[in-house]
């Protein structure tokens, strides 16, 4: 017998897969700190402290900082795909997969936090005209993920399920709602008096939103009320990540002060 396979025997794991473990506990530590601290604030010798493993180990890994920080985006990305991915396969009607697409986007939001954290931070590099890392991501993940929306959409119309209108103003009117809520929960949490990241606040937003589609972008609106109340009921909501980067906790104080 060899010694790979003796390895094997005794250990359990061959080298590869005891190194993508590693790898996946450097990332692991890296979006935790590049979500946290930016590009420029994260430091190596903490993530490497926090995958367990030293300094040198992390940049035979990853050759440098900047690579580091464009393989934790691209790893986050391509679970995003791969969530989203599942969510417009099916056998369901293109309208009930739309709207099972729309779903997965709001939870992932507000549960997936330090994607949308590093997403923010790269919006604003690009914004400002900085080299980006979201450039390469954006081909080999958002474009093809865009296209299978399209497809999806182009399918509801012909099958008369969905209205005729601009694929892009369906996908704006919709993905665009749930970014604006958490954008601007905040202030609108402000002028309601309440936190807009509460749970209930977050299970009503997340019920209205579909429902608000079911009523608007299918042909027949009672149809798309039981494909709205079907998509929901399948779709447990899950567990929110932490909103710190959206102000709750100050959101909370401030309600606190106005209640007193």
């Amino acid at each position: 017998m060899n010694r790979i396979a003796t390895s094997r025997i005794f250990t359990g794991r061959t080298q590869k897969e005891r190194a993508d473990e590693t790898r996946a506990r450097i990332l692991d530590a890296a979006i935790h700190a590049f979500s946290e601290n930016g590009l420029a604030g994260a430091r190596t010798e903490q993530i490497a402290e926090a995958a367990g493993v030293n300094k040198a180990l992390l940049y035979y890994y990853f050759t440098s900082k900047d690579a580091l920080y464009a393989a934790t985006l691209e790893s986050m990305a391509e679970r995003v795909m791969a969530s989203s991915i599942a969510a417009l396969s099916g056998k369901s009607s293109a309208g009930e997969r739309f709207l099972q697409f729309v779903l997965n986007h709001f939870d992932r939001i507000h549960s997936q936090r330090a994607f949308q954290s590093l997403m923010q931070q790269e919006l604003m590099r690009l914004r400002q005209g900085e080299e980006s890392a979201l450039r390469p991501i954006v081909e080999k993940v958002f474009r093809p993920m865009t296209g299978r929306v399209q497809e999806l959409l182009a399918e509801g119309m012909r099958t008369r399920e969905l209205i005729h209108v601009d694929p892009w103003q369906i996908m704006y009117a919709a993905l665009g709602a749930n970014v604006f809520y958490f954008l601007s929960a905040p202030v609108m949490g402000l002028l309601k008096g309440k936190n807009l990241f509460d749970r209930r606040a977050l299970t009503a937003r997340r019920r209205a939103a579909v429902e608000y589609l079911g009523q608007t972008i299918f042909c027949d609106r009672r149809h798309g009320a039981r494909v709205a109340a079907r998509v929901l009921g399948h779709t447990p909501m899950p567990r929110s990540g932490p909103f710190k980067r959206l102000g709750s906790t100050g959101l909370s104080q401030q309600l606190e002060v106005k209640r007193k």
